[in-house]
């Protein structure tokens, strides 16, 4: 069992990490501007609530009994991931569509999909009590906007290359993802 400072850091850690949801967050508010982007946090954070919960509660008797759920949802996350890539491959360039590319639905499907959120209820929630789903709600947030402010400030600079740069991003972790599942 990990201490409280310790599931905090690893919270920090596993979230902040580059990944489709963090991607798209940065996107949105490279596009949109940081200020209207900041809607989306609560999107993200009850689409993880919406995955981590079931899971801290009952994920451990699901996976025993059916051992393919973790491969199958990291495959249906990796063909997502897959078609937000080609989406973002297809659009106009930045300046062109500054606010069409990143949507709610966007962010919570690919949040709903994202391996993150397995490893949240599966392997760090579990055992915390109300402290661990407490620093959980504090850091969902926290870490969304500093990928809005990391979107809105660094990633704004590439202009018209940012889809295809996302793009390509994407591509990649939907090829980790695909990697995963086979091997799962």
């Amino acid at each position: 069992m990990m201490t409280t400072a310790q599931l905090f850091l690893a919270l920090i850690g596993l979230l902040a990490t580059p990944g489709p949801t963090n991607a798209l967050l940065a996107l949105a508010a490279a596009q949109g501007g940081g200020r209207r982007a900041l809607r989306l946090v609560p999107v993200v954070l009850a689409a993880y609530a919406a995955v981590v919960l079931p899971l801290w509660l009952w994920g451990d008797q699901a996976l025993s009994a059916l051992p393919i759920l973790r491969p199958l949802v990291t495959g249906l996350a990796a063909i997502w991931v897959a078609w937000l890539a080609v989406r973002l491959w297809q659009l106009p360039g930045a300046g062109a569509a500054p606010a069409t590319t990143v949507t709610a639905r966007h962010i919570a499907v690919t949040t709903l999909l994202n391996p993150k959120a397995l490893i949240l209820g599966l392997v760090l929630l579990p055992g915390s009590g109300a402290t661990g789903l407490a620093l959980f709600a504090l850091v969902v947030p926290v870490v969304s906007v500093l990928w809005l402010l990391l979107g809105a400030g660094a990633l704004r600079r590439l202009g018209p290359g940012l889809n295809r740069a996302s793009a390509v991003w994407l591509a990649v972790l939907s090829l980790t993802l695909a990697a995963r599942a086979m091997a799962g």
